[in-house]
């Protein structure tokens, strides 16, 4: 029995997505909720799980293409006994053999068409086809070992540009007559890198934006037209927090099973001058201001997708355990596609820390509708003036981006002003003052 296997249910305002990877191949024994293929929209990535146990059939959308919601992509052969030895191979356009000759055909170092074509999605099968390249002498670097369209493309660049198969060292063929400038031009060693243009060599490459690289751009484009947005600096010295965060570390990790960190405790300070400078907290909605009664404090997250921002709900109720809990999770969910689309939504403030990455200064852009983001920097030693000595200190660069249109300059330099305070003598947290 033949079963079809469609896109899931969309999130509301997004009418389409991509296909990113097909996890299984045609052919290939599934068992039931098993994923398949990954799909991404605009800000997540949702799997497609198996329906049943059986074989995969046929792919009806490769990598890259664009789909809808309940689109068919594709078909699973319930009855085929999953990992059995007598189950038929899906059909892929190719002419099948039978097992004995298959396995004959590995005995003998080479593989059946059936095989070959089972482990190419479609998308790479036409690249294959169209530059009549051989799979065999392309460096796979995809799931279970096989070849994606990356490592096509890759291997198309490092090719001396003849479009042809690159022959197996094991059979190398007889070459065919060649002027003696090519064959000097072969001779050559093979550079280090593989895949790396040649010196000299003037290479482009035209790769399609994600749909969360798209999104982001989008979002990027609306703060800026749409937000009257200023930066306001300052700099905290992280000494007391980085004494607290020494004296108490070991005992907090075996009480709590988590690691303390520093963004705990930026979360924590900005949640209280949020209380006290309400307007940093609040968004514009046509000609209405909306101060929200809570701090949804978003988290900006880096992956190799792009930037999300998953949000901490009700930060203001949450402890430093928990806190750091929610962002070690977040950070890894993210970097897996698996952040759902309630966790990237809301938010009534945002934090993001270029400082991992070595900034030591910066202007944060709005995530709107929000009216405020706290960009936090890298913590470098400088030499500081107390009580009329220098002094070194361990000394960070805070920024504060705000919507000019409902936070005065005064509200936001109050604002970090406060929480410059809170993060130098942490113990405010604990008094509310």
């Amino acid at each position: 029995m033949s079963i079809e296997i469609k896109v899931p249910p969309l999130p509301e305002s997004v009418s389409e997505a991509t296909v990113v990877t097909w996890h299984k191949q045609p052919g290939d024994a599934v068992g039931r909720d098993e994923n398949l293929v990954d799909i991404e929209t605009d800000k997540v990535v949702l799997e497609v799980p198996a329906p049943a146990d059986g074989v995969l059939g046929e792919i009806k959308a490769g990598e890259g293409d664009t789909v809808t919601a309940d689109q068919v992509i594709g078909t699973l052969d319930e009855k085929a006994a999953a990992g059995g030895e007598d189950k038929p191979a899906a059909s892929t356009g190719g002419d099948q053999k039978e097992p004995a000759e298959a396995e004959s055909a590995k005995s003998q170092g080479g593989r059946s068409q059936a095989a070959e074509d089972a482990e190419l999605s479609p998308a790479v099968r036409r690249l294959v086809d169209e530059h009549q390249l051989d799979p065999h002498a392309i460096e796979a670097t995809g799931p279970g070992g096989r070849i994606t369209k990356e490592d096509v493309l890759r291997h198309m660049e490092g090719s001396d540009g003849d479009g042809g198969p690159t022959p197996e060292p094991s059979q190398p063929p007889t070459p065919p007559a060649r002027d003696r400038s090519r064959e000097a031009k072969e001779a050559q060693p093979e550079p280090a890198l593989s895949g790396a243009p040649a010196a000299g060599d003037r290479t482009e490459r035209r790769v399609p934006m994600t749909r969360l690289r798209q999104r982001i751009a989008e979002r990027l484009v609306e703060a800026q037209q749409t937000a009257a947005m200023l930066t306001t600096f300052n700099e905290v010295n992280m000494k007391p927090v980085m004494d607290l965060r020494a004296k108490y570390k070991e005992q907090f990790e075996k009480t709590h099973g988590i690691k303390l960190g520093f963004m705990s405790f930026f979360v924590k300070a900005a949640c209280e001058a949020l209380k006290r400078y309400p307007a940093v907290n609040a968004s514009i909605d046509g000609s209405d201001i909306i101060y929200h009664g809570y701090q949804d404090i978003g988290i900006a997250v880096s992956t190799d997708r792009g930037l999300v921002v998953p949000v901490l709900r009700n930060a203001e109720h949450q402890g430093f355990a928990e806190i750091e809990s929610n962002i070690i999770d977040f950070g890894k969910r993210a970097r897996d596609g698996k952040l759902s689309m309630d966790e990237l939504t809301g938010g009534t403030f945002s934090i993001t820390n270029g400082g991992i990455f070595g900034s030591l200064l910066s202007t944060p852009i709005l995530n709107p509708p929000q009216s405020g983001i706290l960009g936090m920097h890298k913590t470098q030693e400088r030499p500081v003036v107390e009580n009329g000595e220098i002094v070194i200190r361990p000394m960070m660069y805070l920024a504060l981006s705000y919507d000019h249109r409902i936070i005065d300059g005064k509200e936001a330099v109050s604002f970090l002003v406060a929480l410059k305070e809170i993060i130098e003598d942490p113990a405010r947290l604990l008094l509310e003052v």
